[in-house]
């Protein structure tokens, strides 16, 4: 059962986490702690990240330096398929532009259906450390748009140099991000909205949301894509406040606004501790208003927050 069938058949709000896989040369047991945290609320499904190589000097001891290409964490894939290896939960990795070519993606994508696995997130993915702006592969997709087509061309038969497949499988089905304080690359909110429109033209099933904290702004952005044709589900992307230094970061981090009822709250706390505790409130009030409204789920990004969505998920499931 696809991930939209998952959401469509529920009789409460769904529950779904993201988690990042391992940095290289750790091993997977803080995910598997992470999951045996949460199991407990039936999660619908798990989303995986992705994370592109990146270039790095390295010092060769002589006075010069070579370029190197580095990836600090292992794909999605091989971790999507031990999480559905061991607990059956239906897995999500994160397919993306960055750092792959249109090739890569081909095998990635065989690889999944050889693991049974046929649900996905679609995205552009962040440009490298070193660039001004985002720059794809050489014949790599630039946008998930593309992404996603060439997703829809892999269900029907059809690789990339335009050959068909022999045997065909059970099509992926995918989901794509949207962002309720637009993109920051994004010129305005309505921009940002059309290539959400394009993207569920491109056969994306729903949506999962930027983090956000103030629900009036995820309101008005359904409000809106619902105005220009927008169907597909927008679940909404919850990440509880853990730390006083997120006041800062997450607004740089992640392009958005901390309310200032938040933000004036954290500011009288004076540990992490009541920081933490305070995001766990703010959290359980955040999504009873949303679940009131009638959100078809709830996605939360667990990294660094597992204890934090434990709280929250006791609070309103």
């Amino acid at each position: 059962m696809s991930v939209i069938d998952k959401i469509k058949q529920r009789d409460k709000t769904a529950f779904s986490f993201e988690l990042l896989p391992p940095l290289k040369g750790n091993n997977i047991d803080k995910l598997y702690d992470a999951i045996d945290t949460l199991k407990e609320f039936e999660p619908a499904y798990i989303n995986i990240t992705d994370h592109r190589s990146e270039y790095v000097f390295k010092d060769m001891g002589d006075g010069t330096y070579t370029r190197q290409r580095l990836r600090r964490r292992p794909g999605s894939v091989a971790v999507a398929a031990a999480i559905k290896n061991k607990y059956n939960i239906t897995v999500v990795p994160h397919i993306l532009c960055s750092g792959f070519t249109r090739e890569d993606t081909e095998y990635e994508l065989l690889d999944l259906q050889f693991l049974g696995i046929y649900d996905l997130l679609v995205l552009r993915g962040d440009k490298a450390p070193d660039e001004k702006k985002f720059t794809p592969e050489k014949k790599g997709n630039a946008h998930a748009l593309d992404l996603a087509m060439q997703i829809q061309d892999f269900n029907k038969g059809i690789f990339v140099d335009g050959s068909q497949m022999l045997v065909t499988k059970t099509p992926f089905s995918f989901g794509v991000a949207c962002y309720p304080e637009k993109h920051e690359e994004a010129p305005n909110l309505e921009q940002d909205i059309y290539w959400l429109q394009q993207k569920q033209e491109a056969g994306a099933q729903y949506a999962v949301t930027q983090l956000f904290y103030d629900n009036t702004k995820y309101f008005s952005f359904v409000q809106r894509a619902r105005e220009a044709g927008v169907t597909i589900p927008i679940i909404p992307g919850i990440k509880p406040l853990s730390k006083m230094s997120q006041l800062s970061v997450i607004p740089k981090t992640f392009k958005v606004d901390i309310p200032q009822e938040l933000a004036q709250a954290a500011l009288q706390l004076h540990t992490d501790e009541a920081v933490k505790q305070l995001g766990i409130e703010w959290g359980i009030q955040q999504c009873k208003e949303l679940m009131k409204a009638g959100v078809p789920s709830l996605h939360f990004y667990a990294l660094g927050a597992t204890d934090s969505v434990k709280e929250i998920a006791k609070g309103i499931y």
